[in-house]
């Protein structure tokens, strides 16, 4: 199911977006002001966003401006304004559709869709195969041989940009200004312990792990036994696999 956060300050709207979106199998989260929508961004790690302009305490373009400054994540603007000034300014600011209220649900979904499918465009792999861990992009499912791994959506936001960089060296501020933005700072504890819980769930020896690799002192790198020779596998060994 994809996952949709509602940035919105009137109920009945995000009473009828939930009970339209539910039917059509996506996953509805709420907010109904800019801050708690920012907020929400960072625990439900939703798949696409639809913001509001007129909120209660920060204006919806600067929620979008904000979030553009570290995510990529879809944005559909649905607001009752209509000047074709406003829908231009916000395209250009980084929007990925405008819609008007009040809107057809039916046309809200397919922009919805439409968005989705250009974002799955951008994938040059919308499956990473790592030896027997897969990661579907798409459907954010996640596998161990045959043995379906359940994550939290830090977890699998964590594990996916690292799958989408595979073989990389990821750093861990690069990590963190990709999963808590204005955050970022406060969190590398929390990161540490997102990897940790990941390893308990991949790996067979969290000691020595084969997949979610520690490179110290700089971060992370998500590998596939299978393509690594044994130097590189000593290399890994030797280099101290803690959590930092």
């Amino acid at each position: 199911m994809k996952r949709v956060l509602v940035v919105d300050d009137e109920s009945q709207i995000r009473r009828l977006l939930r009970i339209s979106l539910e039917r059509k199998d996506f996953d509805v989260f709420e907010a109904a002001t800019g801050f708690d929508g920012l907020q929400s961004i960072q625990s439900v790690r939703p798949d696409i966003i639809l913001l509001d302009l007129n909120l209660p305490d920060i204006e919806g373009s600067k929620v979008l401006a904000e979030l553009r400054s570290w995510s990529s994540i879809p944005v559909i603007i649905l607001s009752v304004r209509n000047l074709e000034s406003d829908i231009v300014t916000l395209l250009n600011a980084g929007a990925d559709d405008y819609l008007t209220k009040p809107f057809n649900v039916e046309e809200l979904i397919a922009r919805m869709r439409a968005s989705l499918r250009r974002a799955r465009i951008d994938l040059k792999e919308p499956i990473i195969d790592c030896g027997e861990l897969k990661i579907d992009l798409d459907a954010r499912k996640v596998a161990l041989g045959e043995r379906e791994i359940r994550l939290t959506p830090t977890e699998y936001a964590i594990l996916s940009y690292l799958a989408k960089n595979r073989g990389k060296i990821v750093t861990q501020s690069q990590l963190l200004r990709e999963l808590w933005g204005p955050l970022a700072a406060e969190e590398q504890g929390s990161l540490r312990v997102h990897i940790s819980m990941l390893r308990k769930k991949l790996e067979k020896d969290t000691a020595r792990p084969e997949y979610l690799k520690t490179e110290p002192g700089i971060g992370y790198r998500l590998c596939s036994p299978l393509q690594e020779g044994p130097e590189q596998k000593a290399v890994d060994s030797n280099s101290g696999n803690g959590e930092d």
